[in-house]
């Protein structure tokens, strides 16, 4: 099995994200990830699910899940120490969906 820094590799460059939001049913996102350290691979996952099926919801959590490779029994066995993987446990446990608006670098 591939490893989470394998994975990145793979994934498409985020140099010219600033940040994704996600929304709910409202016009405020509900959540964010910002491209700077320490939360640059959630983004790149995120952005390649998003990008890859439209936005986030159960089916591209799952896969998302897959590309966190060895994070994922972590952030199941520590709560709110991953809660980019948290937010796609909920995802796929509550059925949610989330359209995703890459916002580019000096927007």
């Amino acid at each position: 099995m591939a490893s989470f820094q394998d994975n990145l590799k793979q994934l498409p460059a985020i140099d010219h994200i600033a940040r994704l939001e996600l929304y709910g049913d409202g016009y405020a996102p509900e959540a964010s990830i910002e491209n700077q350290p320490g939360s640059q691979g959630s983004l790149a996952v995120y952005y390649k699910v998003a990008v890859d099926h439209g936005g986030l919801g159960p089916s591209a959590a799952r896969d998302a899940i897959g590309l966190f490779a060895e994070h994922v029994q972590d952030a199941h066995d520590n709560p709110g120490k991953h809660p980019n993987i948290d937010r796609l446990f909920k995802v796929i446990d509550e059925n949610l969906y989330y359209s995703v608006k890459a916002v580019p670098k000096g927007a």
